[in-house]
């Protein structure tokens, strides 16, 4: 019995000495083209403690902060010679606590790791609404909201395994990367599933899966040719987050004082123009940047150098830890510009081949294009973000307004064709995210009541001009839901067949009803087709202004309309043109072809890319298309 209590009062003594609680990043690697580490070891009262490191190993900065229970330890990985060293903290003599710290080696070619670029297409998904492919984990003991598909804001149980089941579907469909949104721990107490209050940036949640399934997605995707796509929130964290409730520094998140001198909450008022407005007042910009999105969601201060070390370091552990094909980050412009324009170089030296896509939800193409590397309108007050990406919101604003509207000087498809007038703006016009909705905007099927037309007319669109085209699960199958009386919630309704039990499964061509198959058919024929069209992926855009709702444009190479050498075995790939029609108006329309004269030089004839049929071209001859309804055709 003494015995007994002797060893329980050692393992008393062992646990009441204990002091580490958390080391982020968890691991490391050898090889990074920047060599310095910031290691974040938390514990309480553990900054009382000296820090020493095994095997001689010199520690660069020590940074302690007026939380006792933080320290930040940064280290040149370069002077590490072993796999692993140790972290002991110590009283005196005696250490206390200490921590095994890893350096893996990276994977060959990980530097130089494939990115998306114009010739992919982008699938979006919102994983808790997609396929519930693991029941057991669809509640989990240690994370508070329990799984309820009865409610709408609940958690419904999709998860990281459903997806995977799914991959020969989105693979045939024509998809090669996917862009999950937030699958890290939201352990907030309700409306967790959508995953953009994470309380965890280095832990997948586990009603989603495990860190392993997330690679075993990543790994499975590369096999096939596709990639997968983090989304980044760098903007906010849960309130629920284990840093916000026992923060680093006072300046970690921002806080505003009350009329009684308390600090805490106050909403943005999402005026983010005013990153750059040279008339704004200084209190209007504090609160778009400063503000918090909603009272879960705590504004991150990007300009406290601890934390967009925390925020850099934690992406390129997720780049080089899950093989990722690339990020989309949440919420831009938002954040303190400068601090995001190091975030952003920091990956993209890290990684010189890696693409980003912010999130910079403006309607102007000046404001928008602001944000992209290089950008001549950000030159103007010695700015670049560095971002080498961002997502068209004036094409998504335009493309059903367009559809919608009567002919007249400045509406309907002449919107369309002033939107791609402003292209002079982008630095990288064919690095932009082209779509027509996604998982915060009304579902493009309610708009348009599930009507195939304005369907096919608005996907032949974003697959055949610049950039990367976006696409948001459920689309392809005609999937509806209206934001306005529903809210979000119904536009992120679970895929049918998703889920045992359900009584219709559209992932499955046999089993889609007729409607379904009409979408999704037409999708997949287009999809399949882009893949290897280069003179969509990076040609050049010729259009012409619409007539009686008829939008008219070409995708050509660079010397299409000169003198051609059909002996030559490479001209198909050089002489490449594209055209494509899409007729807004109700009624059948034909028009005279001589009108494009200069973009059909040449040419005889062409091949419609969804029927297959030929169809004679030539200056003089006619051509008549069906109304609402679109034609791509390849030109000889």
């Amino acid at each position: 019995m003494k015995k007994y209590f002797a060893l329980l009062f050692l393992l008393f003594v062992a646990i009441s000495f204990a002091q580490i609680q958390k080391v982020e990043p968890a691991f490391w690697w050898h090889g990074m083209k920047n060599p310095d580490l910031q290691i974040l070891v938390y514990g309480k009262a553990i900054s009382k403690y000296q820090v020493e490191l095994s095997d001689n190993i010199k520690i660069k900065d020590l940074t302690k902060t007026e939380n006792p229970n933080y320290v930040f330890i940064t280290i040149n990985t370069n002077e590490v010679k072993k796999s692993s060293f140790k972290i002991n903290f110590k009283n005196g003599s005696k250490t206390i606590d200490s921590y095994t710290y890893e350096l893996k080696n990276r994977n060959p070619g990980s530097a130089n790791r494939n990115s998306f670029s114009s010739k992919d297409v982008m699938y979006l998904i919102m994983p808790d609404r997609f396929s519930n492919g693991d029941t057991s984990n669809d509640s989990e003991p240690n994370l508070t909201e329990k799984a309820n598909r009865n409610l709408p804001n609940g958690r419904h149980g999709g998860d990281l395994r459903g997806i995977i089941d799914h991959l020969d579907y989105l693979q045939n469909l024509g998809v090669t990367a996917l862009w999950l949104t937030p699958v890290n721990e939201d352990n907030e107490k309700r409306t967790s599933y959508h995953g953009y209050a994470q309380t965890d940036l280095y832990k997948i949640d586990g009603r989603f899966g495990t860190n392993e399934e997330y690679v075993e997605l990543s790994r499975d995707l590369q096999k096939r040719g596709m990639m997968l796509i983090q989304d980044y929130v760098t903007n906010h964290w849960g309130i629920s987050h284990w840093m916000v409730q026992d923060l680093p520094t006072k300046d970690w998140i921002h806080q505003f004082k009350d009329g009684e001198g308390k600090y805490g909450f106050k909403r943005s008022n999402y005026r983010i123009s005013s990153q750059f407005d040279t008339n704004v007042s200084e209190i209007d910009k504090e609160e778009a940047l400063n503000g918090w999105f909603d009272t879960t969601m705590p504004d991150l201060n990007q300009s406290n150098p601890l934390l967009l070390k925390y925020l850099t370091q934690n992406a390129i552990w997720w780049i080089e830890y899950a093989e990722l094909g690339g990020l989309r980050v949440d919420t831009y412009p938002y954040n303190d510009k400068n601090a995001m324009a190091k975030w952003a170089k920091a990956i993209t030296d890290e990684y010189p081949n890696f693409n980003i896509v912010g999130e910079a939800w403006m309607s102007s193409p000046a404001h928008i294009s602001y944000w992209q590397k290089d950008s001549k309108i950000a030159a103007i007050e010695n700015y670049n973000s560095n971002l080498p990406s961002v997502m068209d919101f004036s094409l998504y604003t335009d493309l059903p307004e367009a559809l919608k509207e009567e002919k007249s000087w400045d509406k309907g498809m002449t919107k369309i064709y002033d939107s791609f007038s402003n292209d002079f703006l982008y630095p990288n016009i064919n690095n932009i995210l082209v779509f027509f909705e996604n998982h915060d905007s009304q579902r493009f099927n309610e708009i348009f009541k599930g009507d195939v037309r304005y369907y096919k007319m608005a996907m032949t669109l974003i697959a055949t001009v610049r950039g990367v085209p976006q696409l948001y699960y459920g689309s392809e199958i005609r999937m509806q839901g209206d934001k306005n009386k529903g809210g979000d919630a119904d536009i992120r309704r679970d895929f049918p067949g998703g889920w045992k039990g359900d009584v219709q499964n559209a992932f499955n061509s046999e089993t889609q009803t007729l409607e379904q198959k009409e979408f999704h058919d037409y999708t997949q024929k287009l999809l399949n087709w882009r893949k290897g069209k280069n003179v969509i992926h990076a040609g050049k855009t010729k259009h012409y202004i619409p007539k009686e709702q008829v939008y008219v444009y070409f995708r050509y190479n660079e010397n299409v309309g000169e003198s051609r050498d059909f002996s030559s075995q490479n001209n198909h790939l050089t002489n490449e043109n594209v055209m494509v029609v899409i007729n807004n108006n109700e009624k059948d329309q034909t028009f005279d072809l001589n009108r494009f004269a200069e973009s059909l030089k040449g040419i005889s004839k062409g091949k419609d890319v969804i029927s297959g049929k030929e169809i004679p071209i030539s200056i003089e001859n006619k051509l008549t298309i069906s109304g609402k309804s679109s034609l791509i055709l390849e030109l000889e």
